[in-house]
């Protein structure tokens, strides 16, 4: 990678700047409290550098998927309070994105401040398709930051999006990489070249069709693919088996079923589950039975029995498999973690990753929510991706415009 690092700008000299930071602070929120503070944590660093620096600094980030207007629900309030707290710096929140609050706080504010402007999605030029919308929008950004400003790309997490205060900003001023995106992209690329083998991928999650490409990119790649979460369905019904009321996506049998016939080709074995922790009902105090996998419609529950986990056989097979590779990746719970009778599939991978020697990757999202839900640290993983979307488009191998644009 090319880009301009943040050391080079803090050595080029930030004090009395205005630096806009591109961070990632879309935190889970329980009404108006942050459940997991993971990028709120993993943004602090840079921010922490710029500030002792004497840079003013002007965060942009979103949250959720507002309708290009403002809603309560979306507020960065409860991030930016979080941020407020952990933080050695003072930090204040504008109500508006660009607007009246937004000039006025980034006036007032001194050397070594933070300014977090409100979410970025509550204008619909952030997203927007037309490149002369999200420019307009990039340049009010841009205004923000006087004669002197400089543009420093912190969120991993978004820069898979051509959006304007990922993409067009980085046009409008000198640009730099984060140290958080810097990380990242290594970390990928360990993943992706010179890879230490034997490589073992985890896929979890709900729906097959989230993983299509990544899971076609790793034939060949990855020596092994271990398959959990709801989209293990779609695999077993691909082999031939019944999945009463489980999670599945019929129209993605025929693609699992191409998969399937060329991994062996390409010298990767999937690695489907045996048995199962089949469930009455979707919810926490379900009554539930373990069966194999491939007698689902067995259970006691019959054709009405749910799929909610994968059973301690298979969790102790794929334990094996991590504890035995040289590199993990993991992207996807096994199973509805967030209901303890449930959760035991991912909190064996988890633990057999802190186990293992292998250099082990958690890929971002539910994945890195449910370590933390059960209890285990971030440093008992050899890293934990900020960005589950971009990680996977990483490895998918598709240009991502937030890092293209940073190698101008």
């Amino acid at each position: 990678m090319t880009s301009n690092t943040l050391n080079e700008l803090i050595a080029e000299g930030v004090r009395g700047r205005y630096i806009l930071v591109r961070s990632d602070l879309n935190v889970p929120l329980d009404g108006s409290t942050v459940t997991d503070d993971g990028r709120i944590r993993a943004s602090l660093p840079v921010l922490s550098k710029l500030t002792d620096a004497g840079a003013r600094v002007l965060v942009t980030a979103h949250l959720g998927r507002p309708k290009g207007a403002p809603e309560e629900k979306y507020s960065l309030r409860p991030a930016a309070s979080r941020l407020a707290e952990l933080a050695g710096f003072r930090v204040t929140l504008a109500p508006d994105t660009v607007g009246s609050a937004a000039k006025e706080g980034a006036a007032s504010l001194q050397d070594g401040e933070v300014l977090v402007l409100e979410n970025v999605r509550f204008d619909p030029r952030e997203t927007s398709k037309d490149d002369a919308e999200r420019g307009a929008f990039a340049d009010e950004l841009v205004a923000l930051t006087g004669d002197n400003g400089a543009y420093v790309d912190d969120a991993f997490g978004a820069v898979h999006r051509k959006h304007a205060s990922v993409y067009d900003v980085a046009t409008r001023l000198p640009s730099y990489l984060g140290d958080l995106v810097h990380t990242e992209v290594e970390v990928l690329r360990k993943l992706t070249t010179d890879t230490q083998r034997p490589y073992v991928v985890v896929l979890g999650g709900s729906k097959v069709s989230d993983k299509l490409a990544v899971i076609d990119n790793l034939l060949g790649k990855a020596d092994t693919i271990l398959v959990g979460g709801g989209m293990l369905f779609t695999f077993l019904a691909a082999a031939g088996h019944k999945v009463a009321s489980s999670l599945l996506e019929e129209d993605q049998i025929p693609v699992v079923q191409d998969y399937l016939r060329r991994a062996a080709d390409a010298g990767t074995e999937f690695v489907v589950p045996t048995d199962v922790v089949v469930a009455e009902k979707f919810a926490a105090d379900a009554a539930h039975e373990t069966v194999p996998a491939d007698n689902i419609e067995g259970s006691s529950f019959g054709a009405q029995g749910i799929g909610l986990d994968i059973g301690p056989d298979s969790a102790a097979v794929f334990a094996e498999r991590i504890k035995g590779a040289k590199t993990v990746f993991w992207n996807g719970p096994m199973g509805v973690f967030e209901f303890e009778a449930f959760s035991a599939g991912t909190r064996a991978i988890a633990q057999a990753l802190t186990e293992t020697e292998a250099f082990t990757v958690v890929g971002g999202g539910d994945s890195a929510a449910a370590v933390r839900t059960l209890g285990f640290a971030d440093d008992q993983f050899g890293h934990i991706s900020t960005g589950g979307g971009a990680s996977l488009e990483y490895l998918e191998g598709k240009e991502l415009p937030g890092l293209s644009v940073l190698d101008r």
